[in-house]
C-alpha cells in the first residue's frame, strides 16, 4: 500500500493519536532478546521508530545492529543549495551521531542503495540482511528481534524494506516487528490493526535520549536554508508523534492460528501412559529396520562428535555411541531423559540433557547431527530457528541426518514432509542421500564442500 501525502501538510494532530492509543488495550512490547537488528529505509527512520528500543537493549547489554538501506539523498529533491551527494554525506553523519547517542556500541551498516529505488534493489538489500541475521546463531543469539519500517506505513521504500525483512525473518523464525513513521502523519485510528499493536513504555532517560537523538538529524528537523525546496521535513507537529513516552510496534509475522508446538508436558504425559516402551523402539521391526537404514546412509564409519536431538529412551543413542568420540543427546521429556540415562549408564563419552530445542542449545561444534522424529513437534518458526542453529553447529566435514514419519498425526503441528521441505529450502546444503518410502523420509545433508563417500575413500 502506498499513500499520497506531503511532509508539508500539517497532518494528523498528536492529541488525536493520544486519544486513540488510550482507547485500545495494547500489549506490552517484549524487548528481552539476545540481538536487536534495526533496519531503516532512510536515515532517521531508525531514530524516529526505535531509538527507545535501542536504548533499552543497550541498557540490558544486548548487541544492536543498525542497517541503513539508503542514505536518504532524495529527502530534498528540489534543494537549490544541497546536492544529493552532499545530503547523503550529511545524513550518514547525523545517523552515526544519533545512533551512537542511544546505543553507543551499535554496529551501524550503511548499504548506500538508491533512495526511492529500493524496490529495484530489493535483491541486494535481502542479501545484506541475510548476511547480518545469519551471523546471529553462530554468535549465540537464539532470540533475535528485527525492527523495520511497518509494512502499512504508506511509503513505498518502507513497504519494500518490510517485505524484504519478512522474507528473511520468516524462514528463520526471527521476531519481526514494524515501527510506524508516516502513518502518524497521514493516517487515523482505522488505519492501524490494533490487535497487532504493541507498546514499549520508555523511561524518562530513554525518552530524553530519543528526543536528543531526533534533534541530531539536523537536515530533517531544520530548514536547509530559507529558500524554497529547503523546507523542514520533520516539522514540530510531525516530531510530536515521536516525543511520546511510548514507542509503538506492530507484529509483522505470526504463527497461523492453532500452530502451537508440543511442549514438555505433552511428552511427559505420553510417557506416563506408555511407560515400558512408549514408541515401540524395542519390539517393532519397523523401528529396527529404520535404524539400520539410518546407519547405512551415514558417510563415515566414525561419527566424531554427535548431537542427537530428541533421544527418547536412548536406544539410538547407544548405537551412535559405538561409533562416536562423544555424544550429546537431548530430550524435552524428563521421563525419557531418565530412561536414556539408565540405559547408557556411566559412559563418560555420553551426555544426556533435559532441554527443549530450539530455546536451549548446546555449545560446541558437531560432526554428526541427528534429527530423527522430532521436527514435526515444533511450530514452523521454531523449526526454522532449529535448522539455522543446526547449520551453525555443523563442522565442515559433518553431516545432518534427518528422518521423519510421513503420515499425518492430528496433534503434531507439522508433517514429516513439512520438516524436510524446510530443511531443503532454508540452508544451502548438498543432499548426500534421499530415502523416501510410504511411511518415512530420511535424508542426509552436508556442507557444499563435503566429499562424497567414494571421494572420502579415495576411489575417485
Amino acid at each position: 500500500m502506498s499513500v499520497r501525502f506531503s511532509h508539508l501538510d500539517p497532518g494528523t494532530d498528536e492529541t488525536y493519536w493520544q486519544e486513540a492509543l488510550g482507547e485500545h488495550s495494547i500489549a506490552p512490547m517484549d524487548a528481552d532478546v539476545d540481538l536487536l537488528i534495526v533496519v531503516a529505509a532512510h536515515p532517521d527512520d531508525e531514530t524516529l521508530g526505535a531509538a527507545g528500543l535501542m536504548a533499552r537493549a543497550t541498557g540490558r547489554g544486548t548487541p544492536v545492529v543498525v542497517v541503513l538501506a539508503s542514505d536518504g539523498e532524495g529527502s530534498h529533491p528540489s534543494s537549490p543549495t544541497h546536492s544529493p551527494e552532499q545530503l547523503a554525506s550529511l545524513r550518514r553523519r547525523e545517523t552515526e551521531h544519533a545512533v551512537s547517542l542511544v546505543a553507543p556500541r551499535a554496529d551501524i551498516r550503511f548499504l548506500g542503495l538508491p533512495d526511492g529505488e529500493l524496490a529495484e534493489h530489493a535483491a541486494e538489500l535481502r542479501a545484506h540482511l541475510v548476511a547480518v541475521v545469519d551471523e546471529a546463531p553462530a554468535a549465540g543469539a537464539h532470540r533475535v528481534l528485527v525492527a523495520a519500517p511497518w509494512s502499512g506505513d504508506g511509503h513505498r521504500d518502507h513497504r519494500i524494506v518490510a517485505e524484504v525483512c519478512a522474507s528473511v525473518c520468516a524462514p528463520r523464525g526471527l521476531i519481526h516487528v514494524g515501527y510506524p513513521v508516516w502513518v502518524w502523519h497521514w493516517g487515523g485510528s482505522a488505519d492501524l490493526p490494533w490487535s497487532r499493536v504493541m507498546a514499549l513504555r520508555l523511561s524518562d532517560d530513554e525518552a530524553e535520549l530519543k528526543r536528543r537523538a531526533i534533534a541530531l538529524h539536523v537536515t530533517q528537523v531544520e530548514a536547509l536554508s530559507p529558500r524554497r525546496g529547503d523546507e523542514v521535513l520533520l516539522h514540530a507537529g510531525m516530531r510530536s508523534h515521536f516525543e511520546r513516552d511510548i514507542e509503538v510496534f506492530l507484529r509483522e509475522s505470526e504463527e497461523p492460528a492453532g500452530s502451537n508446538g508440543l511442549d514438555a508436558a505433552w511428552f511427559d504425559a505420553f510417557y506416563d501412559r506408555n511407560a515400558d516402551d512408549p514408541w515401540g523402539f524395542e519390539t517393532r521391526w519397523y523401528e529396527e529396520r529404520k535404524r539400520a537404514i539410518l546407519f547405512a546412509t551415514l558417510p563415515e564409519r566414525g561419527l566424531g562428535a554427535v548431537l542427537e536431538l530428541g533421544c527418547a529412551t536412548g536406544i539410538l543413542t547407544a548405537e551412535l555411541a559405538l561409533r562416536a568420540e562423544r555424544v550429546v543427546a537431548i530430550d524435552a521429556a524428563e521421563a525419557a531423559v531418565a530412561q536414556a540415562r539408565r540405559r547408557l549408564g556411566d559412559d563418560p563419552r555420553v551426555t544426556v540433557l533435559h532441554a527443549a530445542v530450539p530455546d536451549l542449545w548446546p555449545a560446541g561444534e558437531f560432526d554428526t547431527i541427528v534429527l530423527s522424529e522430532v521436527g514435526y513437534y515444533l511450530t514452523g518458526s521454531d523449526l526454522r530457528r532449529l535448522v539455522h542453529l543446526i547449520a551453525g553447529s555443523l563442522s565442515e566435514r559433518g553431516c545432518v541426518v534427518a528422518c521423519h514419519w510421513r503420515h499425518p498425526v492430528a496433534e503434531y503441528p507439522l508433517t514429516g514432509d513439512d520438516v524436510h521441505d524446510a530443511l531443503n529450502e532454508l540452508i544451502e546444503w548438498q543432499t548426500l542421500v534421499t530415502h523416501r518410502e510410504q511411511d518415512f523420509v530420511l535424508e542426509v545433508f552436508a556442507p557444499l564442500t563435503a566429499l562424497s563417500v567414494a571421494e572420502r575413500e579415495g576411489l575417485v
